[in-house]
């Protein structure tokens, strides 16, 4: 019998030894993977990348500020049935036709292993995750609706972000495995760099990684670029053509970086490498 496939990373991913010890250990057991970090460390990305590795399909649930545990599970679409009611259109007396599953409920079902995305847990209310403990748990819920129970196919692995924006129940930690995304040091945002720009220049990106970590270093900033926002201001330098000596006497196309007008007027010796 072959052993299980372990992640390790992707061409498109750079995985940290520990980042990938924590997927293969909660792969290994079965329990979901709980992410935090600041944004723009790479905690949506690493869920495509597990797909990406796994040969997995991906499904994705973002969550927002009004999802309920119900959305993931099933949708029964009351007001579908009126409409078919009153004009006749179908067997009303069906009501599988219209019961909607979710996003758990698409995982539970599909006929391959998935990956299963909770994106941003924490823009949920505080009751939200407590109300995910038993479908998560025991793979299965039940629809009253029609008496009938969903049960896991094939136990998804599940990868759940937070921003760290509300604080998650102790019962839910307590079913997760948890890891924390540090911020990458500059060899790794080096790394990270070459993957998304294999043939940019390595004098360009030892100057543009040092006003980086200059302009992050400075604790009055509301916004602290992300690595998304090195990538694009990367992109941007080389898009508008701008030579790498500049980035030692000023910080060009700082808009891309920056996303907070206070942050804009950074301080002059930041300017000046």
């Amino acid at each position: 019998m072959s052993k299980p496939k372990k992640y390790e990373g992707t061409s498109d991913y750079i995985a940290s030894e520990g980042l990938s010890q924590v997927v293969n250990v909660s792969l290994a057991i079965g329990r979901p993977l709980l992410l935090k970090g600041e944004p723009g460390t790479g905690k949506t990305l690493l869920a495509a990348s597990i797909a990406d590795s796994l040969n997995r399909p991906l499904i994705r649930w973002n969550i927002k500020s009004t999802t309920k545990a119900q959305d993931g599970l099933y949708f029964y679409d009351t007001v579908q049935r009126l409409n078919d009611s009153r004009f006749g259109d179908g067997d009303v007396k069906d009501i599988n036709r219209y019961i909607k599953l979710g996003k758990i409920g698409e995982a539970f079902t599909a006929n391959e292993p998935v990956v299963l995305l909770i994106d941003e847990i924490d823009k949920a209310d505080l009751e939200f995750p407590n109300d995910l403990l038993a479908e998560l748990d025991e793979m299965r819920f039940h629809i009253p609706e029609t008496k009938e129970e969903i049960k896991a196919k094939h136990r998804p692995m599940v990868v759940i972000t937070s921003n760290s924006e509300k604080e998650l129940p102790d019962a839910f930690l307590r079913r997760c495995v948890f890891h924390f995304i540090e911020f990458p040091d500059p060899e790794m945002m080096t790394r990270i760099v070459k993957v998304h720009h294999p043939h940019l220049e390595s004098k360009i990106i030892q100057a543009a990684l040092k006003k980086f970590y200059e302009i992050r270093s400075q604790t009055h900033l509301r916004k602290p670029p992300s690595t998304s926002e090195l990538i694009d201001w990367l992109h941007a330098l080389v898009a508008m053509s701008i030579d790498p000596e500049a980035l030692f006497k000023e910080t060009p196309l700082m808009g891309v970086l920056l996303k907070k007008e206070e942050d804009m007027a950074i301080p002059a010796r930041v300017r000046r490498i």
